[in-house]
């Protein structure tokens, strides 16, 4: 149990995984508890089930030095090892108990490269054949293993992922002067050609088995060097053009070793901005954005107060407003208030009848923020009982009118915390 914890909690900054801590005490009538929440997290499926996975590290031994890492070889910190058996037992007594139905399984790199992916993929090996284990396995690749290695373990993996960290090369160079994005970009397009040769190979061949059909996933650390938002929403748009890539993570920098002067000092792990690339990356993937249109020359970095759609919808008036039983398919994703679906309930059931916002409410459409941006079948607003006034949207008054009406006061307040936070980034010369 000391073991588990030391190396759960070392695990914690690892997003790539959808995690959020639980504890559940038992219960009468129910099988086990989660054990007070040691090492237990949240990942989700296609389907939405909500999948709980043992979250963990085989090793927090680390041979790398990097500034923003806990288990940098350098810190003074409580250290542990797994053995491979004791690993695959922990899963399959956690599994028989109901605790989990998966596990997350990531390490320190020991050795060498091939010596830590050996010990991965011998896990994944043995409880898929030696224990019958049926249910998710997520594996942390290594940078720098063999191609032989990475193939063994995507047999029994469901998904792999190796951490991108820090979006530009010179700035993982001076944080991780071990590491370089050629060596993370490496093992991507390995276990990309062994996910597309098996794709090709199942289609002539019934009975081959999968590899790593859950694709791959990775992470990048948000505010741990001067890389602006535009940076990594260029990284993350030029992985998703990779056709074995579900997710790109992003992880507020926590201050973990605050003595290092490469780092930059945070009262606290820049959320909102996290919150924020969260929201423009889910534009890239579903609402058909581009990067240049989310942040450009003259906004590097996103909007605090606003969230990125409002942003852009904000800068170009002239787009607005909105028909929306005439616009097309794409145009209405622009609009601020309405989601995917609701834009393809808006375009299947306007076939049949002329929309009115009582009928766009229905659909889900936030009127809060879409009545500025469009028109339907009224052309006036009533309020209550009263006369119905005229509409007033974006072209009337105006962005910088409209901008305060679309902000609460707490998102005011946390966004000016965010903002005042000190980010004293240290230059090579100024250190002594």
């Amino acid at each position: 149990m000391e073991k588990l914890r030391i190396l759960a909690e070392s695990a914690k900054y690892d997003v790539s995984c959808s995690s959020s801590g639980t504890v559940r005490s038992g219960k009468k009538g129910m099988v086990g508890s989660t054990v007070g929440g040691v090492g237990i997290c949240h990942s989700f499926a296609d389907d939405g089930r909500c999948i709980s996975l043992l979250k963990v590290m085989l090793t927090n031994y680390c041979m790398y030095d990097c500034a923003y890492c806990i288990n940098r070889r350098s810190n003074d910190i409580k250290r542990a090892t797994l053995s491979v058996s004791e690993l695959e037992e922990i899963t399959m007594e956690f599994y028989r108990r109901n605790y989990i139905e998966g596990l997350f399984l990531s390490s320190g790199v020991v050795r060498n490269p091939d010596y830590t992916m050996e010990r991965l993929a011998a896990i994944a090996r043995d409880l898929r054949l030696v224990h019958r284990f049926n249910g998710y396995i997520h594996l942390k690749s290594i940078p720098g293993c063999s191609q032989e290695l990475l193939n063994q373990a995507g047999r029994y993996a469901d998904r792999m992922s190796v951490n991108i960290e820090i979006p530009k090369e010179e700035s993982l160079k001076l944080l991780a002067p071990e590491k370089d994005h050629q060596s993370v970009f490496q093992p991507m397009r390995l276990i990309q050609q062994g996910v597309l040769e098996n794709k090709e190979d199942r289609r002539h061949l019934r009975n081959v088995p999968h590899f790593v059909p859950a694709g791959q996933s990775t992470q990048m650390i948000v505010g741990a060097t001067k890389d602006t938002d535009r940076d990594i929403l260029n990284m993350s748009s030029m992985l998703y053009s990779q056709p074995t890539m579900r997710r790109v993570y992003y992880s507020g920098y926590v201050s973990v070793n605050t003595y290092d002067p490469r780092l930059p000092v945070l009262k606290q792990p820049p959320l909102v901005r996290e919150n924020r690339l969260y929201q423009a990356d889910w534009l890239l993937r579903f609402y058909h954005f581009k990067v240049e249109e989310i942040v450009d020359d003259q906004h590097t970095n996103l909007d605090l107060e606003v969230d990125p759609k409002l942003a852009w919808a904000l800068r170009h008036p002239e787009a607005f407003p909105v028909d929306v039983n005439t616009a097309d398919y794409e145009m209405l994703l622009r609009v601020p208030g309405l989601g995917t679906k609701s834009a393809w309930l808006i375009v299947n059931s306007r076939r049949f009848n002329r929309l009115t916002s009582y009928d766009l409410k229905k659909m889900g459409v936030v009127m809060k923020k879409a009545k500025y941006f469009i028109t339907c079948h009224e052309l006036t607003r009533c309020q209550g009982f009263a006369i119905p006034d005229p509409i007033v949207g974006i072209n009337e008054l105006r962005p910088e009118r409209l901008r305060p009406l679309l902000i609460s006061k707490a998102q005011q307040k946390r966004a000016a915390a965010e903002q005042q936070l000190s980010l004293d980034f240290k230059d090579e010369t100024d250190r002594t």
